[in-house]
């Protein structure tokens, strides 16, 4: 469940944890009011479950009523990153002394949740080569002195290391209190009274972990609201996956680059993405199929996938898989290809299925003029056939 920022703000402010002043808005005249009511100068952010809102022109700064009726009229109702801009959030602009970086997560490899801390704060911090990583057990609550621990680590002593050593154990313990799956606060602002604020928060919640949290959601009153906010084309994978049960979809995420995706075997998926950027490669999707989806849901994945108009190759590849019949797959893509008015042996860049019913498979893509790669081709050597 992705959580807009208002939202979490809401929820991690009921959480005790400090956030600014600000007022959720959706027509200009309310922005005004939001500004008047925080009294500005003031910080206008879009309302949106996407990141890269500065970037986009999402963000920005003001100092009257007037100010912020004029630039709400300017960001509501338009498209950003993919989404309609409904709502905006005006906060107190903060007087700054100090950022850093805190996000909660879980690692995958470790198999353990994950504090990722870094004083740089800001655009594209994950790229950061200072970032502390520090895992721990969701099994007990997070201690205080390791919070000042790693604020110390940070660089934060004196009279600043307490409140961010409690910051930083209040964001720990509300994740697992959440069920979170991430917990992104970029930043967290030191303000020059000595207070320390959650200025920004990315936060998703785990669907699967929803009749735990049953109580949390419910307590939200109706004029916060709280809602999974997806793009249309997240919706419609979801529709695809859902109207079949047949396989398992996975979850679908669009990007802006040119090639399509359609991948799946677990870590195989991501080995494949990982092999696509190496290789200099614009991923258009992430996606993962398994489970022996029909060929109706492989061909409506695949017209999903290619409706998105920057699109123009796709790459179809899984591990050597027992449980999912190649023919089948070909048979779906080939007929999203097909019904998508385009040619498969000119779409389809590179398919690899090594598995059951591959033979049948193999027959079916050399009719339409496709190059089948098989088990004797790994997955990087099968990206690297691209170039």
């Amino acid at each position: 469940m992705k959580v807009l920022e208002y939202e979490a703000k809401y929820l991690l402010k009921q959480a005790g944890l400090p956030v600014p002043a600000g007022q959720v808005a959706a027509t200009p005249d309310a922005a005004a009011a939001a500004a008047q009511a925080v009294d500005a100068p003031f910080v206008m952010k879009v309302q949106i479950p996407a990141g890269g809102r500065m970037k986009a022109g999402g963000v920005k700064f003001g100092d009257s009523p007037q100010a912020a009726q004029n630039l709400a009229e300017a960001l509501l109702h338009t498209e950003m990153r993919g989404f309609s801009v409904e709502k905006v959030l005006v906060e107190k602009r903060l007087d700054i002394a100090a950022e850093v970086f805190i996000a909660v997560t879980y690692d995958d490899f470790a198999k353990t949740a994950m504090l990722l801390l870094s004083v740089e704060g800001g655009i594209e911090v994950e790229s950061a080569n200072e970032v502390i990583r520090y895992p721990f057990s969701l099994s007990s609550r997070f201690p205080d002195f390791k919070g000042r621990e790693l604020a110390a680590t940070l660089g934060f002593v004196g009279e600043s290391n307490p409140p961010l050593g409690r910051l930083i154990t209040r964001l720990a313990n509300t994740f697992a209190r959440f069920d979170a799956l991430l917990l992104e606060c970029n930043p967290c602002v030191l303000t020059t009274d000595g207070k320390w604020w959650v200025a920004d928060v990315h936060l998703e919640l785990d669907d699967d972990a929803g009749f735990r949290q049953k109580a949390l959601l419910e307590a939200i009153p109706d004029s916060v609201g709280i809602a999974n906010h997806r793009s249309d084309f997240e919706q419609r994978a979801m529709e695809i996956d859902s109207a079949d049960h047949r396989g398992v979809a996975g979850r679908l995420i669009p990007f802006d680059g040119n090639v399509g995706m359609l991948i799946g075997g677990g870590g195989a998926s991501l080995t494949v993405m990982d092999a696509a950027l190496d290789q200099g490669l614009k991923p258009a999707n992430y996606c993962e199929i398994g489970g022996n989806p029909s060929v109706w849901k492989i061909k409506e994945l695949t017209k999903l996938i290619l409706s998105q108009p920057q699109v123009d190759k796709l790459v179809v590849t899984m591990n050597v898989v027992s449980n999912t019949r190649a023919d089948l797959v070909a048979r779906g893509v080939i007929k999203g290809v097909l019904e998508m008015g385009q040619v498969p042996g000119e779409v389809i860049a590179a398919f690899r299925i090594p598995g059951s019913w591959e033979d049948e498979s193999r027959a079916i893509l050399s009719h339409y003029g496709i190059r089948y790669f098989g088990r004797e081709t790994s997955l990087d050597q099968t990206i690297e056939s691209l170039q």
